[in-house]
């Protein structure tokens, strides 16, 4: 089964350099689903996870991003799509409410309205997808991958409900955000007192989090206070991290985009113009 689990990753890496990431993601996800799989002797690694006596029930961290990779591509053209679909909408819909009464525009309008829906509908299937696999197969391992895989998995959870109330009707925005909100405290509590505060998923995290506050809670405050928090301690930590490392060189960019963001929020409060804002965060 050792054997398996490399041609899963193998014909995953495959396809990601030929941007299919529909099939990215059905590898990764049959490999999640069908786990514990050996460990092959393929890679410096797995041979460090077998020596290390690392549980083979869990996905170690480039298989971990390669799966979030996959499932970013997939769902972030379809929130693209959205947003660029509503945008029209929202333009056809202004021309009626000015008085611009044709035939045509409600024609575009309709059109616009039933195609959203069919992005919405994409969407949605994919989060459910995301949700469904973290919760079966990869949130209840993830112990065994220490505090790192859960704060990641959490995370990506809340992640995959923000973006359904993205795209949610009235009486659903409120569901799916409640369950954003409820992953990204679990993966918050555990990752701000197992995981140092410059460690990439840490601020990963709290990049997106904050988010979540300022687009979907509509708490501009609280989204401000957590992103200067994580900026703050990330700063007077980083020193501590060697610079030619991969984890300087992560933190240092999220904290760039945790700065980005403070500065366009601070830039809005005295403007009062939010709907020009255009929020970084890790998706």
């Amino acid at each position: 089964m050792a054997d398996e689990r490399h041609r899963l990753v193998h014909m995953a890496k495959v396809t990601e350099q030929g941007e299919r990431y529909k099939d990215m993601a059905e590898y990764m996800k049959t490999l999640a689903m069908n786990l514990p799989l050996d460990f092959p002797d393929t890679t410096e690694e797995y041979r460090a996870a077998k020596e290390n006596g690392i549980p083979t029930s869990i996905l170690l961290d480039d298989e971990r991003n390669l799966l979030s990779v996959a499932y970013k591509n997939i769902v972030g053209s379809r929130r693209n799509a959205w947003r660029v679909i509503e945008s029209s909408e929202n333009g056809q819909q202004c021309k009626l409410d000015n008085g611009q009464e044709d035939e045509a525009i409600h024609w575009k309008l309709s059109i616009c309205q039933k195609y959203k829906k069919t992005v919405a509908d994409e969407l949605n299937g994919i989060c459910d997808e995301v949700t469904k696999l973290l919760d079966d197969h990869l949130i209840k391992n993830a112990d065994a991958g220490g505090p790192e895989s859960k704060v990641f998995y959490m995370k990506m959870k809340g992640d995959y409900f923000r973006y359904k109330v993205e795209v949610a009707s009235a009486e659903n925005r409120e569901i799916f955000s409640r369950q954003s909100e409820e992953a990204y405290e679990l993966a918050w509590n555990t990752a701000t007192t197992e995981l140092k505060p410059t460690h990439p998923i840490r601020l990963g995290l709290a990049l997106n989090f904050s988010v979540f506050y300022y687009e979907i809670r509509n708490e501009p405050k609280k989204a401000q206070a957590l992103a200067k928090d994580a900026f703050d301690m990330g700063i007077k930590d980083i020193g501590d991290t060697e610079e030619q490392s991969n984890t300087y060189k992560d933190s240092t960019l999220i904290m760039q985009l945790l700065r980005d963001n403070l500065a366009l929020w601070t830039s809005e409060s005295a403007d009062n113009d939010e709907q020009n804002l255009d929020l970084q965060d890790e998706n």
